[in-house]
């Protein structure tokens, strides 16, 4: 039988402090949904699920420690100073 472990990661404190500002210049409140890692018992095999921020229907896709995001998946890039701009384009 194939067990799979899920741990809960953390947002760092720091990314969660520039997403609510960006929030405020947007006026949108960021719900914010921590990532994790699954891994499968007794194997190497690991799986690192990004943490997410979703502001109005948009999804960003982020890892701690960086300052990139990725919008809806991980093909779509962009640094995390360019989701205001970004943001306001969509509203407007």
């Amino acid at each position: 039988m194939v067990n799979i472990e899920e741990r809960k990661l953390d947002i760092e404190e720091g990314a969660k402090k520039k997403f609510g500002i960006i929030g405020k210049f947007i006026g949108y409140k960021p719900k914010m949904i921590n990532g994790s890692i699954r891994s499968i018992e007794r194997t190497n095999i690991s799986y690192i699920e990004p943490h997410r921020i979703i502001y109005k229907d948009t999804t960003f896709l982020f890892f701690n420690y960086t300052n990139e995001v990725y919008i809806e998946d991980l093909n779509n890039k962009m640094r995390i100073s360019e989701i205001e701009s970004y943001m306001k384009k969509l509203i407007s």
